[in-house]
């Protein structure tokens, strides 16, 4: 049975929003981001889609390779 791609919400969408953003800031491509922790390419991908919510090690990891503070990584979620 093949599986179904999970539905988007407004909070991983801006989410996702958030990691692009500060990657592209770091002048990162999600093939680099993706190495720095320890990720595959596509996954991040899936990140910045809004498909997916990281678990809290692979946030803490994202959050270290991105060197931002949490709320430059939640910055909006609350208000969709």
């Amino acid at each position: 049975m093949p599986s179904r791609k999970p539905k988007s919400c407004p909070q991983r969408t801006r989410f996702g929003e958030n990691i692009a953003a500060l990657r592209t800031g770091r002048k990162l491509t999600q093939e680099k981001l993706a190495e720095k922790v320890g990720m595959s390419a596509r996954y991040i991908q899936s990140l910045e889609a809004g498909e997916y919510f990281p678990s809290l090690p692979t946030l803490t990891r994202l959050k270290s390779a991105l060197r931002c503070g949490w709320e430059e990584f939640f910055d909006g979620c609350d208000k969709v």
